[in-house]
């Protein structure tokens, strides 16, 4: 099926981008120990961990369980992404607002965010809510266009219900404005969807070429291949390999597709139904590579069985022949 602005399913081989320099981000899990508390030194560790290996860490996006923390636990996240991130990669940061069903639009409270990331030297990622998302298409682009007016720059953030209750993704008229807002530097798509990011890519290589669109689909990691970048939940179990599979694809090396054929295996198996529970099988690929020492996760939050276990165990060890 072809969507307006976009292409069809069959027409996109002349999309690939050989040789393409692949910017990654990567969100970054925030590990928690056996009495529920924060893994500070293991969080910390582990975007330095993200950066030696090329990787943009992202921290305070749903893989930190940014909804979870209190205002001074996302302050701290965001004092260790600033003393760890090289200056010359940086990081990027969720502007999280929590909010209820049926709030309106807080652009003071998402303002407020952004600026808190910025003055630490981040970027950005305007976190969905449940007021941003119950907007309108128009009055959605015209919520970034009234950031873009008070910040410098910005990474908008797409983002499914599979994810969280409150997601949402917009129209492709909607995206299309997105794009005309000089201070979004690019925006994090996570439909899940092939077609929805072909679409997009389409759009944005006929308006605005140096916009990136930041892939989520954590069970199409191949999309770089057609113009994407991406920022990921599935490459914090593996930033090294990840970094690895994009140097190989901008060296034309082949290897690409086999070490991309193992982590996508990864990400199907984590991302499985229900999505959210990527979360503990990341915890437990942490402790299993000695990143982490408990594979907890907060109560609330969706577990995995032990079984999991075995099966991480294996990819684990079919990524360390790769190096």
């Amino acid at each position: 099926m072809t969507t307006t602005g976009g292409t069809s399913d069959a027409d996109v081989t002349h999309m690939l981008r050989p040789r393409r320099r692949i910017t990654g981000m990567s969100a970054v899990l925030l590990p928690h120990l056996a009495d529920g508390s924060e893994d500070w030194p293991a969080f910390e560790a582990h975007i330095e961990r993200t950066a030696a290996a090329g990787l943009v860490p992202a921290v305070n996006m749903d893989t930190g369980f940014v909804q979870l923390l209190d205002p001074a636990a996302r302050v701290r996240v965001l004092d260790i992404a600033e003393a760890t991130s090289p200056r010359s990669l940086g990081f990027v940061a969720g502007a999280y607002v929590p909010d209820t069903p049926g709030d309106a639009y807080d652009a003071a409270a998402y303002e407020e965010a952004a600026k808190a990331v910025l003055e630490r030297g981040g970027t950005p990622v305007i976190f969905p809510s449940n007021g941003l998302n119950a907007l309108d298409p128009d009055s959605w682009t015209s919520a970034h266009v009234t950031l873009g007016s008070r910040v410098d720059r910005f990474i908008a953030f797409e983002l499914g219900e599979q994810f969280v209750p409150y997601g949402r993704i917009y129209p492709l008229e909607a995206y299309r404005g997105l794009l005309g807002v000089a201070q979004c530097i690019g925006a994090k798509h996570s439909s899940l969807s092939r077609q929805a990011e072909w679409d997009r890519l389409v759009i944005r290589d006929a308006i605005r070429p140096d916009f990136r669109v930041l892939t989520g689909n954590d069970l199409a990691i191949d999309m770089v291949m057609y113009g994407s970048d991406y920022l990921l939940g599935l490459s914090t179990f593996a930033p090294d390999a990840f970094a690895l599979r994009d140097r190989w694809w901008h060296e034309g090396d082949s290897r690409f597709y086999e070490l991309n054929d193992v982590l996508q295996y990864l990400g199907q198996f984590t991302f499985r139904h229900p999505v959210p529970g990527y979360r503990h099988d990341a915890a437990m690929a942490l402790q299993l590579r000695g990143w982490a020492v408990s594979d907890n996760i907060p109560a609330t939050e969706i577990r995995r069985p032990e079984s999991d276990r075995a099966v991480l165990a294996d990819i684990v060890g079919r990524l360390a022949q790769w190096k």
